[in-house]
């Protein structure tokens, strides 16, 4: 970006001048011009809290079932909407998502402000953000693994047994996936770095899963425990 402060990257049209943005819109998610995905970060974070300020309201009135609800719909559906976009980022820029999220728990169990947040998580079953990117990686990885997926999706993934320079190795005989090198931590934040990576800090007896059903359970199960003991 410093490279291009200097370059004027206007483009004319006709007699219309187009000015670059600094950020843009895909599919509801904010890309900015450096890729910190703070704008996005902090843009569905504001969205979570104004619903949480809505839902807490009737709260009282519509009880704790119809409340988890209501916060699934409106709130966590949100925090998990294109979130592999946030792989590789760090804490802190991701820390208000967290915030949204542990705001959801004390709000479904009726918990304060100072109330310790994480046995709400563990009460409610609930990853947190960091390893909810890491179980969408993974679950894409499945879907690339069993080939249910677009090609264009298919493409970014490589198994280390189809690489005939593997063959003959231990590695081959394994469900591993090829981590492409990258040099930077913008690069390693791609989908093609970032899910193999996930995909491969796996057990290997979840590689082979055959049922998705069952393998998003022993996979939230693996990551559950993870996260939290």
């Amino acid at each position: 970006m410093n490279k291009l402060a200097g370059i004027d990257c206007t483009l004319t049209v006709g007699t219309d001048i187009i000015a670059p943005s600094l950020v843009v819109r895909d599919l509801g998610v904010l890309l900015d011009a450096e890729l910190t995905m703070k704008q996005h970060v902090n843009k569905v974070a504001s969205v979570c809290f104004y619903q949480l300020r809505r839902l807490k309201q009737m709260r009282r009135l519509v009880g704790q079932d119809l409340t988890a609800q209501l916060v699934y719909a409106f709130v966590i559906s949100r925090l998990d909407y294109c979130n592999c976009v946030l792989a590789g980022l760090p804490k802190t820029t991701i820390a208000p998502l967290q915030r949204a999220q542990n705001a959801a728990a004390r709000l479904i169990l009726g918990l304060q402000f100072r109330d310790h947040v994480t046995p709400a998580l563990q009460r409610l079953h609930w990853l947190p953000i960091e390893w909810r990117v890491k179980y969408k990686l993974c679950l894409m990885m499945y879907s690339i693994h069993t080939r249910q997926c677009p090609a264009y999706l298919s493409n970014l993934g490589h198994a280390v047994a189809d690489r005939p320079s593997r063959l003959g190795l231990r590695s081959s005989q394994t469900e591993r996936y090829d981590v492409p090198r990258c040099t930077g931590t913008l690069g390693e934040r791609a989908f093609a770095y970032a899910a193999p990576t996930a995909w491969n800090s796996l057990p290997a007896e979840l590689h082979t899963v055959n049922e998705q059903k069952r393998f998003k359970k022993l996979l939230k199960t693996h990551l559950f425990n993870k996260a939290f003991y």
